[in-house]
């Protein structure tokens, strides 16, 4: 299995006031394609700042960050905006989908950044809603969806552009046990029979357990936990 993301010696060091706060201290890391990865650790030890890392939405203070053969951390911001756009999938704890749109609307909205046209935004983003379970709420806005539908069109918007990377932070922390585990066997599908690379911060070890394998964070060092089965 070839390595989709390398990355050697990474830092992370953030300006508060007068004081610098050392967040991640020289990370080593490989992320093989396909892979499904937790990221656990205690508030506080750098596991969001390394997902962002990764997914392009912050920039290191020092060290390398390769995915798919392309060195990010050299990108200037609009360079990367860019690569973002074609390349990472991003579902976080609380949606972020847009109340005013339906469940189709919102997934459409990364293929606004495309050369598609509408019928084609359109029909990619109900491939994505019936991936995720959701052809029959494309109309449904989302105050009338529930917490696990909001995060199914969340993925499905994730998903609709077909992204080598899958960035999830904490995707369940808003749900309930039923519906959270609906979401990880969902992201675990997506995983298994699509081929997604996915890195996912979680709190909650039944969630990671979803994962192929789990990574520890504590006081920004990285140490790997045994393998363990999904």
């Amino acid at each position: 299995m070839s390595t989709l993301v390398s990355i050697r010696n990474l830092t992370k060091t953030y300006q508060r006031g007068p004081e610098k706060v050392d967040v991640l201290h020289g990370i080593d890391l490989d992320i093989a394609r396909g892979d499904f990865v937790a990221l656990m650790g205690p508030s506080g030890s750098g596991k969001t700042t390394l997902l962002n890392l990764i997914g392009g939405l912050d920039a290191p203070t020092s060290g390398e960050i390769d995915v798919d053969g392309q060195r990010i951390d050299r990108m200037g911001a609009g360079e990367l905006a860019s690569w973002r756009s074609r390349n990472v999938g991003y579902v976080f704890q609380f949606y972020n989908l847009m109340p005013a749109l339906t469940a189709q609307k919102n997934v459409e909205l990364p293929l606004l950044l495309t050369k598609l046209g509408g019928a084609q935004r359109k029909r990619h983003a109900q491939i994505a809603l019936e991936l995720v379970g959701l052809s029959d709420r494309v109309s449904h806005k989302p105050a009338e969806l529930s917490g696990g539908q909001q995060q199914r069109v969340a993925i499905a918007r994730a998903i609709v552009s077909d992204p080598t990377l899958l960035i999830c932070d904490e995707p369940t922390g808003d749900l309930d046990r039923h519906s959270a585990e609906e979401i990880l066997g969902l992201l675990q599908e997506l995983n298994r029979e699509h081929g997604k690379t996915i890195v996912m911060v979680t709190h909650d070890p039944k969630a990671a357990g979803y994962a192929s394998h789990t990574l520890h964070l504590d006081k920004g060092v990285l140490v790997e936990q045994p393998e363990h089965a999904a």
